[in-house]
């Protein structure tokens, strides 16, 4: 009787410190995102997502700059780094038992852990001074780079809890293996890819050191990807460092808005990759 009182004991206290833990997590991230709130509302408007920034000195304008940069620069990140992150963790997860298999491995590593900026020297250094211009294009390469290693180690363990009774129920029906990874096997991943997925892009989106080096930035609308492009998270460190106010409100305004978007990125993620037979519970 008495072990058993202990054990429960231990059990309650565990609890108690699991909760704690849970709360000490959770007080920083709501102060944060409650003074990004009261500070960044007031700023949104319907000029703030339409209108160009206004000169120094006069008051109103937007970021209407800001937000098509960062679309083209997510866009074009997705699109260098998604497929071939993909197809990395699918190579892994299902060929990768060898040498190839654990270098590649192990440098997806070791780019997870390579500092941003790093990255942004490293682009600058092989595409800006070849093209002899900052651009779009650069900066999409470099978020790329930092999503890669997400997606591709995301990819490979949630295709190795697929279970290999699917493979194999699929593969006896004669099914060419190809075939089974595209149709079974990622299908049933797909959920898990998408989060990952989401992770990597809410990680690109909010990027700044890199594009200092590669975008760079622009207060025009500059939709050339040859040319320089304005970005959310570097107009937000260009108005936070500046003496003007109504930069200030602007930037915490910008920073509102980029919180927001990766929230809806992550809903519509949990929304389209949602298992059709769990709709209706």
């Amino acid at each position: 009787m008495e072990n058993f009182r202990w054990r429960k004991n231990k059990d309650i206290l565990a609890r108690w410190l699991c909760l704690g833990m849970v709360v000490l997590a959770i007080v920083p991230l709501a102060s944060v995102l409650f003074d990004l709130t009261i500070k960044g509302f007031g700023g949104l408007n319907w000029a703030f997502f339409t209108e160009m920034p206004k000169p120094v000195g006069e008051s109103g304008g937007g970021m209407a700059n800001a937000f098509a940069g960062s679309a083209i620069l997510v866009g074009l990140s997705c699109a260098f780094g998604i497929p071939v992150g993909v197809l990395g963790g699918v190579y892994l997860a299902e060929f990768g038992e060898n040498a190839l298999g654990k270098a590649v491995r192990f440098a997806a590593d070791v780019m997870s852990g390579v500092p941003s900026i790093t990255v942004g020297i490293f682009v600058y250094t092989v595409i800006v001074l070849s093209m002899r211009r900052f651009s779009a294009i650069a900066g999409g390469v470099a978020l790329a780079i930092l999503m890669l290693p997400t997606v591709m180690r995301t990819t490979e363990e949630l295709l190795r809890l697929v279970p290999d009774t699917l493979r194999e129920a699929g593969l006896a029906l004669g099914i060419p293996k190809w075939r089974v990874i595209l149709g079974v096997v990622l299908r049933t991943g797909a959920p898990g890819i998408a989060t990952g997925i989401m992770l990597a892009v809410a990680r690109a989106a909010g990027e700044t050191a890199p594009l200092l080096f590669t975008a760079f930035g622009s207060n025009f609308l500059a939709l050339k990807l040859d040319q320089p492009v304005g970005s959310l998270p570097v107009q937000i460190y260009t108005y936070a460092v500046s003496p003007y106010e109504e930069w200030h409100r602007q930037a915490w305004a910008a920073a509102l808005s980029l919180v927001l978007l990766v929230l809806i990125l992550n809903i519509l993620a949990r929304v389209l990759t949602r298992q059709p037979g769990k709709q209706g519970r």
